[in-house]
């Protein structure tokens, strides 16, 4: 017998067995996508002023590897904390192995409005909240390892009648046959807005109690969002705690960077049909710049109004999974965002996913 033969077979079927694993999806990569909508309005808690309704379409990929990652998204990669990002980025966003990285790009579609109490006078009610309405388009990149996500958020948008706001809410109050909002022709004017978001969410180990049907995991939430549609800092967390916990999530309020997810590198699986869980969290925002409180960055125009710096909230709701489609409510108690904002503010989310 040749002496070459059996290690000629060794490494033969040492690069078919490669080959039969490179074809096999890792377990904690999920190969599906997601569709989210959320919904925020004021109406959930009987009210209708200040920040009174918005609405966002989420899609978001499969996880891929970083050669799969094209377009836009590519080059956010430099602020994603993987082996391509800056130095500081690597340090900050704190990636045990850079290179072990799961990838993925979305799109977004959101609209919000904004309104003061009073409904009836055609002319902006003096100390309260200025007519506003933003529509914009995001395109995202999301990295994650088995301990952290890092999103990042590059968003194009439109202040004034462009953001349709007005049609927006006159459709729906016909709809419901609810009074009308009659000073829209005061709102903020029209300006083309760019903004940049970062939101880093990590694993709290401390939170991740039980495998069987009750579980508990949480998550902490620090950000930033850099533009002039609004510049701030935030800084919060979130748990979750129910009966077959899904390995997974759709972000439980309406924001720059709210999408669903993979619950990042997961070794968990979806082990029944069924899961129903509750949600609870809050946090705390520093602004700096906020166009529907402080007026296009560009343009000399007062809302009539002083924005508060810093913005505390809280919030709880409940999720329920069967296979593939989520729903889910947070009810959030908002802290006051100007100085003659009458009260704390409370709206609720509601957030539909569809996992394909």
């Amino acid at each position: 017998m040749n002496p070459c033969t059996p290690a000629a077979a060794a490494v033969a079927m040492s690069f078919l067995t490669g080959l039969a694993l490179a074809d096999v999806p890792s377990p904690n990569v999920d190969d599906k996508g997601y569709v989210t909508f959320y919904l925020d309005n004021d109406l959930f808690a009987g009210e209708d002023r200040d920040y009174t309704n918005g609405a966002r379409l989420t899609w978001i990929s499969p996880g891929k590897p970083a050669d799969e990652v094209t377009g836009l998204q590519r080059y956010f990669r430099l602020l994603s904390g993987d082996s391509e990002s800056y130095d500081a980025f690597q340090k900050i966003t704190g990636f045990t192995n850079p290179h072990d990285v799961v990838y993925n790009y979305g799109f977004s579609l959101t609209q919000q409005m904004f309104t003061p109490q009073d409904f009836f006078p055609y002319a902006q009610p003096l100390y309260q909240r200025r007519y506003a309405g933003w529509l914009g388009v995001g395109f995202s990149l999301h990295a994650k390892d088995d301990r952290v996500l890092n999103s990042i958020e590059l968003s194009l948008g439109t202040t004034g009648s462009n953001s349709f706001a007005e049609v927006t809410q006159d459709f729906i109050h016909d709809i419901r046959n609810v009074e009308k909002f009659n000073g829209w022709d005061e709102q903020i004017p029209g300006e083309f807005t760019a903004d940049l978001s970062f939101t880093q969410k990590r694993r709290i180990d401390l939170a991740r109690l039980g495998y069987g049907l009750i579980r508990v995991d949480g998550v902490g939430t620090w950000g930033v969002r850099l533009g002039t549609f609004r510049t701030e800092a935030q800084l919060g967390g979130m748990f979750r705690v129910g009966y077959n916990l899904p390995p997974d999530f759709s972000d439980p309020q309406l924001s720059s960077t709210a999408y669903a997810h993979r619950y990042f590198d997961s070794e968990l699986q979806y082990d029944s049909p069924w899961s129903v869980f509750f949600l609870f969290g809050g946090g705390v925002r520093g602004v700096l710049h906020d166009a529907t409180l402080d007026g296009p960055l560009f343009r000399d125009f007062k809302t009539g109004v002083d924005r508060r710096p810093l913005v505390g909230e809280i919030y709880a709701g409940l999720g329920v999974r069967y296979r593939e489609v989520e729903f889910s409510y947070a009810h959030t108690l908002r802290t006051e965002e100007y100085r003659t904002q009458r009260g704390t503010a409370e709206i609720g989310t509601l957030a539909i996913r569809l996992r394909y």
